[in-house]
């Protein structure tokens, strides 16, 4: 199976350290047995400016994902838990969000498969 991508917005305004948020999501991803199926990518922007920050996941055949609002440090869990979530749904749509944690109220849109 191809590796799903996480994107992280690059261009999100406030109090942010990027070393410190890819190290908190790599530990995590790490934690979970998912570092590597998991790419993990900065993006411009997601034009999610009014909760930052935003990120997304998706990959080839696969429902895409858009999420605000996240603390990419202190969500790391959460952020981990997802990717989990979507790597075992069919087709990336993930019909239970509750192992999701607090990301799953950080949810903008979720985008069906092409």
């Amino acid at each position: 199976m191809d590796p799903i991508r996480l994107l992280i917005c690059s261009s999100c305004a406030g109090p942010r350290d990027a070393e410190a948020e890819k190290q908190a999501v790599d530990t995590a991803l790490t934690q979970a047995g998912l570092n590597d199926r998991v790419e993990v990518t900065d993006h411009a922007c997601f034009s999610g400016c009014a909760k930052p920050t935003a990120l997304a996941l998706q990959a080839a055949g696969r429902a895409s994902y858009v999420f605000s609002g996240v603390n990419v440090v202190s969500d790391a869990e959460d952020i981990a838990a997802t990717c989990k979530a979507y790597l075992d749904s069919p087709a990336g749509w993930i019909e239970d969000a509750r192992p999701c944690g607090r990301l799953r109220m950080c949810l903008r849109a979720r985008i069906p498969a092409l």
